[in-house]
C-alpha cells in the first residue's frame, strides 16, 4: 500500500500522516502551504512529521528525519503537470485528498480561491487517479453540504441540493465529480463528510482556536446566533481512526464503487455549552458578545454515522470534555 495524502500540512492531513506513518505505510504528502492562515502552524505540523522548513526546496521530495516511510513535496493541486509527474513516478495505490480551500465565511469574500482549489484541483486529482490506476480515492467532503436541512440527524440519503455557501457548493460538486469518474472509469471513490473537527494543531480560523485564544487573553469572543448554534464537534483522533479504517478497507465492491459517508461524533452540542466546557478547561470565564447568524452559516450539524459503523466498525470514543481538555493542554504549551 502506497498512499498519497494531499493537504498533509493541514490539520487533518497532518494527523493522518502521523498515524499512517507510525503504522509503517509508505506515505507521500503534498501541500501548497498557502497563507489562508498562519503558515508557521503548517510548518510546525510538518516539523512534527520530520520535515524541516529549510529542506523544502522547489517541488523536490523531502525525506522525513523521523519516519523513513514519509516524504513531502510542496505541490499545488492546480499544478497538473507536477501532479502527473508525481503519480507517474510513485505509482500510488491509494489517495486521500484532504487539500482544499477551507472556510465557509471566506468563500463569500474570495470565491475564486474555492473554484481553483476545490474544483479545478479536485479534477486534476481525479484525472491522475484514473490515468494511473489508483485502487481507491478517499476525499474530504463536508457536513456543510446539508445546508439548512431540518431533518436530524443528517443521513447520507438526505437531499443536499441547496447549499448555502460556495464552500458547500464546491464540496457537493466534488461528490458529483467523483460519482462521474466512478461510473465512467470504475474508479472506487469514497467521500467523507466531516463534522466540525477539533483538537491539537487545529485550524486557527475555527471556533475552538478562536475561543481559546480570546479567553486566555481576556478578549471578547463572538457568539453567533446568540449561542443557539449546534455543532457535532468531533475529536481529531476519532476522525483519523475512521479515515484509517476506510483506507484499510478492502477494495470497494463493483456495485458500490461510489460511496458517501458521514464521519462525526453524533452528539451535537449548543455553542454556549461548548464554551462552558472550554471555560472550565482553561479556568477562565469568557467575555461573550452575541451576534446574529452569519451569511452562509447553518444552525445545526448532527451526523448519522450508521453507514460508516456498518462498513468499518467506526465508533468515536472521545467525549467532548476529554477532547477539549487535550486541546487546551496543547494550546497552553505554546501555540
Amino acid at each position: 500500500m502506497k498512499i498519497l495524502i494531499t493537504g498533509s500540512a493541514g490539520f487533518i492531513g497532518y494527523h493522518l500522516a502521523q498515524s499512517l506513518s507510525n503504522e509503517g505505510c509508505s506515505i507521500v504528502g503534498i501541500d501548497n502551504i498557502n497563507d489562508y492562515y498562519d503558515v508557521n502552524l503548517k510548518y510546525a505540523r510538518l516539523k512534527q512529521l520530520g520535515i524541516c522548513k529549510d529542506k523544502i526546496i522547489g517541488k523536490s521530495l523531502v525525506k522525513s528525519i523521523k519516519h523513513s516511510n514519509y516524504r513531502f513535496s510542496k505541490i499545488d493541486l492546480c499544478d497538473k503537470e507536477s501532479l502527473v509527474d508525481l503519480f507517474k513516478e510513485e505509482g500510488f495505490t491509494h489517495v486521500v485528498n484532504l487539500a482544499a480551500q477551507a472556510g465557509v465565511r471566506y468563500s463569500i469574500e474570495n470565491p475564486d480561491a474555492y473554484v481553483q482549489s476545490n474544483v479545478v484541483g479536485f479534477l486534476n486529482i481525479l484525472e491522475c487517479c484514473r490515468s494511473y490506476k489508483v485502487k481507491h480515492l478517499i476525499y474530504a467532503s463536508s457536513s456543510s453540504v446539508y445546508g439548512q436541512n431540518a431533518k436530524i440527524p443528517f443521513s447520507e440519503s438526505d437531499q443536499v441540493d441547496n447549499p448555502v455557501s460556495l464552500y458547500a457548493a464546491t464540496k457537493k460538486s466534488n461528490e458529483l465529480m467523483a460519482h462521474t469518474y466512478s461510473h465512467l472509469y470504475n474508479l472506487p471513490t469514497t467521500g467523507l463528510r466531516f463534522f466540525t473537527v477539533y483538537g491539537p494543531y487545529g485550524r486557527p480560523d475555527m471556533a475552538p482556536m478562536l475561543f481559546a485564544n480570546a479567553i486566555t487573553k481576556g478578549e471578547p469572543i463572538k457568539v453567533f446566533n446568540n449561542g443557539n448554534m449546534e455543532r457535532d464537534f468531533t475529536y481529531i483522533e476519532d476522525i483519523v481512526e475512521g479515515i484509517v479504517r476506510v483506507v484499510k478497507h478492502n477494495t470497494v465492491a463493483s456495485d458500490t464503487l461510489y460511496r458517501i459517508l458521514n464521519i462525526g461524533n453524533s452528539k451535537p452540542i449548543k455553542l454556549l455549552d461548548f464554551i462552558n466546557i472550554m471555560e472550565f478547561a482553561i479556568g477562565t470565564k469568557a467575555n461573550k458578545v452575541m451576534y446574529p447568524m452569519q451569511d452562509g452559516d447553518v444552525k445545526r450539524t448532527y451526523a448519522d454515522t450508521t453507514e460508516l459503523k456498518n462498513l468499518v466498525g467506526y465508533q468515536p470514543k472521545t467525549s467532548l470534555e476529554v477532547g477539549v481538555k487535550e486541546f487546551i493542554s496543547w494550546f497552553k504549551k505554546g501555540y
